[in-house]
């Protein structure tokens, strides 16, 4: 779902009770089988100072839109992998269960922009998010785009809309299977025309509208050839600014580092229209510059604030020349402080709200009041200040869960926000910014019967005895005697928290009789800066470790064993999925690694790739590729080993993380694998890293690895008549 946050720094990356409807069962088919087919190897080998690192099956690099080896590699790969699949008998009714839970209206908190009021909505199974506006918070809304009359298979994507300060333009982002790339298009709100312009070569970037709406800066990177788009080097991104109805040839560029072509930018007008800032970033980390330009001033250039990527400097607003920002400087727990551009010193700099206990992760300027998002051990918290730091009210929430939303302007005297929880689908509130009221607006009508679990947050140790947090969501009559099947779900990376949400997919793995586990694993951003680098770069180890100690403690409490026990991840986290199955293939039951970095030492060789040195370090660092080389999946899998059955998952589009990286480690993970425990790879065609992807895709991949699950750890699935 589209989401509004109150956290806007600009990041280059940027994861069951029984029913009476419950009509799963088993029947007594054939188990399916699975032949991995060959791959072929080729003779190739790479030195990192001083170490030959073989590299067999490189050639899976190549991009499978041009590569015709490659694409009749994915073509074999796919038909096995869903023979198989097609085969389990319970796939048919766990993906019927599946498509009835999603069959529900699912709404995004409102948002407020030039005096009218917007959200997105999905009547259920729509393959998209539509966007939809009134004039007034209770009045009849009406469809302003609709990405679902774009495309017959829904894999175009509205990606991101930015609305003129006037309310007479939206500029919109148009995203293609998923892809990182998107085009900028403009429409009139009032009457529905689409302008003529279309902005091109669009990544990593918002549209920032001028005080008289006639235009707003962008940010774009340099025209790439045509079969290169998926696979280049982001390089060399520059600052524009667009004048609607003129094209985008017309474009003035605004600001370019040559100097720097790693460099990448965030772009904020303030709310007065008198400043530009300018957020400077070179990856994943959240340290910026900062520099401004007075936009009152037609001649004024660009004044530079902050000169080092050491910190995170957010900015939040200003007062005229005071700006405020959300800051990590000695604070690795978060603060705001205000900046007088005047006396720019930091001897100068005021702190406004102090670093709290509790790890701050978003704040917003709404109402004259500062709207600050804390997590407490990775539940929500929301509190709201006065201009001068005073610590107003804190906002009450119902129980352990994840809030988002809060945005608004500086004279808006209202905000909404959404919460849940594992158990909980997601409620709306509109609240009050001076009486302090949330008052309900909608609540998801979700089949889906929440009061028949828990959810618990426990804490284990790691390895080295550093103490974890993590979610467990079961049934109240749990029984523990080690035979519950039991996902354990990580992420650990990137300042990234992984907090309390509903998702249809686990709802369904509950209501199958499963039990979801959740670690807030070191790397993520769930205690701060501390917490975050004590999982990167040399340290990544501590992550693994982290995640390894929790699949430890679920068995040593029984409430699992290893033949019931499967891991899953995503994106960092496939990698992280990818790491523990070499390093521990005796611990699980099954392996779900998803659009994972699995080739650690050439990751930073691709589009977004060389963004993530900031967590990962570099192979080009001796003592960095030593670290990376330790744990690579792609290089740490062993021959003539017994891995757990295991299906990759990637996609033939994903130009976030490129899907070469699954098909070398699912190439020769078939290659060492021993035993019958099925390991294979599924690719999805005309997707990408995740966002965006259309309803029926979903369905169909949470479909397969739940019917993966069911078979390979032996799940005898509820029925009606089951106790």
């Amino acid at each position: 779902m589209p989401s509004i946050t109150h956290r806007s720094a600009p990041r280059a990356l940027i994861s069951l009770g029984l029913l009476s409807c419950m009509t799963f069962s088993a029947s007594a088919a054939d188990p399916p089988s699975f032949t991995p087919p060959d791959t072929e190897k080729v003779d190739h080998v790479d030195v990192y100072h001083g170490t030959k690192v073989a590299d067999p099956y490189r050639w899976l690099e190549d991009d499978v839109r041009e590569s015709k080896e490659v694409a009749a590699w994915v073509e074999k790969q796919n038909e096995q992998t869903f023979g198989y699949l097609h085969a389990i008998p319970e796939r048919e009714q766990i993906k019927q269960r599946l498509t009835k839970l999603w069959n529900y209206e699912k709404f995004s908190s409102p948002f407020k922009r030039g005096g009218r009021y917007y959200f997105y909505k999905n009547d259920g199974l729509q393959n998209q998010y539509v966007l939809y506006v009134s004039e007034t918070l209770e009045g009849e809304p009406r469809v302003l785009i609709d990405p679902n009359q774009w495309t017959e298979d829904g894999t175009r994507s509205l990606s991101g809309t930015y609305f003129s300060d006037d309310g007479k333009y939206v500029a919109y982002g148009v995203s293609e299977a998923g892809s990182d790339w998107k085009k900028f298009q403009i429409m009139e709100i009032e009457s529905g025309t689409i302008l003529d312009e279309v902005l091109d070569w669009v990544k990593f970037s918002g549209a920032e509208w001028t005080k008289d709406s006639a235009g707003f800066f962008y940010n774009r990177y340099p025209a790439v050839e045509e079969g290169d788009e998926f696979q280049n080097l982001n390089l060399n991104q520059k600052v524009y600014y667009h004048r609607v109805g003129t094209p985008q040839s017309d474009d003035v560029m605004v600001y370019e580092r040559p100097d720097h072509p790693e460099w990448g930018f965030g772009c904020d007008v303030s709310e007065d229209g008198n400043w530009l800032i300018l957020t400077v970033w070179k990856g994943t980390d959240d340290k910026y510059q900062i520099f401004y330009r007075d936009l009152t001033e037609s001649l004024a250039g660009f004044k530079q604030l902050v000169d080092k990527f050491e910190n995170e400097y957010s900015f939040l607003g200003n007062d005229g020349p005071v700006f405020y920002f959300q800051t990590d400087v000695d604070a690795p727990r978060g603060r705001v402080i205000a900046i007088d551009t005047t006396q720019p010193e930091k001897e100068n700099w005021k702190e406004i709200i102090p670093q709290a206990d509790e790890t701050l992760r978003g704040v917003s300027l709404v109402g004259n009041h500062f709207l600050a998002g804390y997590l407490k051990d990775a539940r929500s918290q929301e509190k709201v200040f006065a201009m001068d730091g005073t610590l107003v009210r804190e906002v009450e929430f119902d129980g352990i869960g994840s809030a988002s939303g809060f945005s608004g302007k500086r004279d808006d005297t209202e905000t909404f926000y959404s919460f849940s929880s594992f158990d909980t689908p997601p409620s709306i509130y509109r609240y009050d910014i001076a009486t302090g009221e949330s008052r309900l607006l909608r609540q998801a009508a979700v089949d889906f019967d929440g009061s028949e679990y828990v959810v618990e947050q426990v804490f284990y140790e790691s390895k080295d005895g550093t103490k974890i947090p993590m979610f467990l969501t079961h049934r109240k009559d749990l029984k523990k005697d080690g035979n519950n099947p039991t996902l354990l779900y990580g992420y650990g990376g990137f300042n990234i928290a992984i907090t309390p949400g509903f998702s249809i997919s686990r709802a369904a793995w509950l209501e199958m009789g499963g039990v979801l586990a959740v670690a807030n694993l070191r790397g993520g951003g769930e205690y701060g800066e501390t917490w975050h680098r004590a999982g990167t770069k040399l340290q990544k180890q501590n992550v693994f470790d982290d995640f390894i100690s929790a699949a430890e403690w679920l068995i040593d409490e029984k409430y699992t064993s290893t033949p019931k026990l499967a891991v899953q991840g995503r994106s960092n986290g496939g990698l992280l999925v990818g790491a523990v199955m070499t390093q521990r293939p005796d611990l699980f039951g099954a392996c779900l690694p998803g659009v994972g970095v699995m080739d650690m030492l050439r990751f930073h060789k691709f589009t977004a790739g060389r963004f993530w040195v900031d967590d990962y370090g570099s192979s080009d660092d001796p003592e960095e590729f030593e670290a990376l080389y330790a744990y690579s999946p792609y290089h740490n899998l062993k021959p003539e080993t017994s891995y757990p059955p295991t299906m990759v998952t990637t996609a033939d589009t994903d130009d976030r993380v490129v899907p070469g990286h699954s098909f070398k480690f699912a190439a020769r993970l078939q290659e060492y694998h021993t035993g019958d425990a099925p390991v294979m790879i599924r690719i999805e065609t005309k997707a990408g890293h995740g966002s965006g992807k259309p309803t029926t895709k979903i369905i169909e991949e949470v479909a397969d690895e739940w019917s993966f699950l069911v078979e390979n750890l032996e799940m005898t699935l509820p029925t009606e008549e089951t106790p």
